[in-house]
């Protein structure tokens, strides 16, 4: 990292808690999106067409689910432009700042459609600051106009867009401007050290988000649900070359699983392997007596687990593979049905896919053989097959819990893994080391 980005975003850090001061100081309002001294980036949300309450219900096919997704937008989440945008809306947002924040809506403020309620300006007035709802909707009751600035603002923080204020939607408002400018602060460090090579088509998977997308001379094609890592086993972020699909795999299962979560199996259920289609191999891939191995799980295992192929295999129907350091991958599960929830932070590390089928049709569209018909067809056989790549798609796995789409729509999502304060507090620890030894004889050429 650069000393010049270290010091960006101490300075970011800095505007940030001077605004804070000047919200618990002074109660300044907010700017109305179009005023003098606003970025439009903000404003623009309010005047676009509110997203269908439909398009993020809980689907029953995978093929509905990911159409649903793609409904939503076809801008990339990921592209060349992002890192500039992200800049683009922290400067929008540190505007809001400076000028007092938003309000806190109460906790126990209830709002009907149709019904004048107590805190329905108060309501207005929070979204009309974040640009969800156009600035002359500033009062009246719940109505269309109202449920419709619920929505987009649901959108854009990854809430099915319902129009009605849930427990869920309430806390996302009141999730202070200075938390968001920090949540920005941090996606774009991550981005800045970030190595990609974008090319004509290349799958983004946005961890925070749980989803992954197809794209296509800078728009996505596809969008899919995926199942990322637990809070306790993290999907890792990385870049790659998606050099091959394989139908029908086998699963070699990791030695850390084998040691902790097969060896418990076995040692409360000797028959536990059978039951699972899984064998024990040695050195050589040669089979060897499942009661032989010590499952006491007290040293590492020197063998190998490995599931056969099927309906009961743990990878499902395909596996895409991507070479990396972290020996993680995308696939397919027989557990489809966690695809349907809206926490999907359940793997060791992988990312299921949902809908990979699709997704392997697209990877494998310049040939013409392993059309979707054919991968089917394959898939039905029960054969294992490898599919090479005739050309390598590039793949970056990203943490990005706030960032900006070409139509100037700011995204947040949580941060699942509270990844976001640690990374700034390591920033701000090395820009204040670059300030000291900048004003140290023996140091100061480090600050140059």
């Amino acid at each position: 990292m650069s000393k010049r980005h270290a010091v960006i975003i101490a300075m970011g850090l800095i505007v940030s808690a001077s605004a804070l001061a000047q919200t618990e100081t002074t109660g300044q309002a907010g700017p109305k999106p179009g005023t003098s001294g606003t970025v439009p980036a903000v404003a623009n949300p309010a005047h676009a067409a509110a997203p269908k309450a439909a398009a993020a219900a809980p689907a029953s096919t995978a093929e509905s689910r990911s159409a649903a997704a793609l409904a939503l937008t076809h801008e990339p989440t990921y592209d060349e432009g992002t890192a500039q945008r992200i800049k683009d809306a922290a400067l929008s947002y540190s505007d809001i700042a400076v000028r007092g924040g938003w309000p806190t809506i109460p906790a126990d403020a209830r709002f009907a459609p149709g019904v004048q309620g107590a805190n329905d300006d108060l309501l207005r007035k929070r979204l009309i600051l974040s640009g969800d709802l156009a600035a002359e909707k500033a009062s009246g009751a719940f109505d269309q106009d109202l449920a419709n600035g619920v929505k987009r603002f649901q959108a854009r923080h990854g809430l099915a867009p319902t129009g009605t204020m849930t427990p869920r939607t309430l806390a996302a408002m009141n999730v202070t401007v200075q938390k968001r400018i920090r949540q920005l602060e941090a996606s774009l460090e991550r981005l800045e050290n970030t190595n990609f090579s974008f090319g004509t088509r290349y799958v983004v998977v946005n961890i925070p988000a749980a989803f992954a997308e197809a794209v296509e001379n800078d728009v996505v094609v596809r969008r899919y649900r995926v199942i990322v890592g637990k809070t306790e086993k993290p999907s890792p972020t990385l870049t790659a070359q998606i050099t091959g699909v394989v139908l029908n795999p086998t699963w070699t299962v990791p030695s850390s699983i084998a040691k902790t979560e097969i060896s418990a199996h076995m040692r409360k259920d000797p028959t536990y392997l059978s039951r699972m289609h899984m064998e024990v191999l040695d050195g050589h891939d040669n089979p060897i007596d499942p009661h032989s191995v010590d499952w006491s799980g007290t040293h590492t295992p020197n063998f190998t687990v490995r599931q056969q192929n099927g309906t009961f295999n743990a990878l499902g129907a395909v596996k895409i593979d991507m070479p990396n350091s972290y020996s993680v991958y995308m696939h397919d599960t027989n557990q489809r049905n966690l695809f349907s929830d809206d926490y999907r932070f359940d793997s060791h590390g992988c990312s299921r896919v949902d809908n990979v089928r699709d997704l392997a049709a697209w990877l494998l569209k310049d040939q013409p053989k392993w059309s979707r018909a054919a991968i089917d067809a394959e898939i039905a056989t029960g054969q294992h097959q490898e599919v090479a790549m005739a050309r390598k798609v590039p793949v970056a796995w990203i943490y990005l819990t706030a960032w900006m789409t070409r139509d100037q729509s700011i995204q947040f999502r949580s941060d699942v893994y509270s990844q976001d304060e640690q990374l700034l507090e390591a920033t701000a620890e090395e820009a204040a080391f670059f300030s000291n030894a900048g004003n140290h004889p023996l140091t100061a050429h480090m600050a140059q």
